[in-house]
């Protein structure tokens, strides 16, 4: 599996998990909820996926969280 795509990727992925987590979700839970797979959703908790804007939309829908406010939360903690 390739390695991280950058710190910020990294702190992307983390705060996914963290919501995710703060939920007491699996990533299985949080995949279905976005219609990714959990695959996917697991590399971008660990930073190794370049995720592009529909992904991270899905993902903050399925956190029943605006964008801006992931966003924030991840500029946050860089």
């Amino acid at each position: 599996m390739p390695s991280i795509v950058s710190p910020a990727h990294a702190v992307f992925g983390q705060t996914v998990r963290t919501n995710r987590t703060d939920r007491g979700w699996s990533q299985q839970g949080l995949a279905d909820r976005a219609g990714l797979h959990r695959n996917y959703v697991g590399a971008v908790e660990l930073g190794r996926r370049n995720v592009s804007l529909r992904n991270m939309l899905a993902l903050a829908r399925a956190l029943d969280m605006p964008l801006a406010e992931l966003v924030r939360e991840v500029d946050a903690d860089s």
